[in-house]
């Protein structure tokens, strides 16, 4: 029986280290896909289109929006973000695990559209350290720095709504305790029901024929 996969949404506040826990995620294990957002952003230095992020203007975003080929998006800092439908409805079926590097709002949506969402909620051990990590991208000026950090003390008011909290402090501890938490949803029973109904359907044949 072949396996669905699950769909994993990893959230943290900018500068949490989500990028770099998925990178060595992927890089570690091949049960899993990174879903590649859509966003109306600059790419960084280094980025590049379809690898990290697919980078639209307003107005392709806007179109995509309207013919709903997205599973859900958001407005951050002023630029949108979205989910493409397509590939990780396909990589689900596939049986790999997906993983939706988002934010709490489109994080939200997802779980009212698919209430299996595992959702995962990634922070620094401190507040200092996350100020630190901002500080040390070298990509934004401090005015920016400023609103991802007011953005984060909004966002700390939904962190509650997730299912697990991950420490990122020791980098491969942390990747271990996603790759488990993960594991350990596979073998709930609400994610089995298939495979329990068949093993149900097989007891159920072989009594009835012994008392043929």
């Amino acid at each position: 029986m072949k396996r669905r996969g699950l769909l994993i949404v990893l959230s943290g506040f900018s500068g949490s280290g989500k990028g770099t826990v998925v990178k060595s995620l992927l890089q570690k294990y091949d049960n899993y896909a990174l879903s590649i957002s859509a966003t109306t952003r600059q790419p960084r230095p280094g980025e590049v289109d379809g690898r990290e992020y697919f980078f639209k203007t307003r107005e392709e975003f806007e179109q995509m929006i309207v013919e709903d080929k997205l599973l859900e998006h958001a407005q951050y800092v002023d630029n949108y973000y979205g989910t493409p439908r397509d590939y990780v409805e396909h990589k689900l079926e596939d049986g790999f695990d997906v993983i939706l590097e988002i934010e709490i709002q489109g994080a939200l949506k997802i779980r009212e559209k698919f209430p299996d969402t595992v959702l995962m909620f990634l922070m620094p051990p401190t507040a200092d350290e996350l100020k630190k990590r901002l500080e040390g991208r070298g990509t934004e000026d401090e005015a920016t720095i400023k609103k991802r950090l007011l953005r984060a003390v909004e966002e700390s008011q939904g962190v509650e709504e997730y299912d697990y909290i991950v420490i990122n402090d020791v980098l491969d501890d942390c990747v271990e305790q996603i790759h488990e938490i993960i594991s350990n949803e596979h073998c709930k029973a609400s994610n089995n029901l298939e495979k329990i109904n068949q093993f149900r359907d097989e007891l159920t044949n072989m009594w009835k024929g012994d008392i043929q």
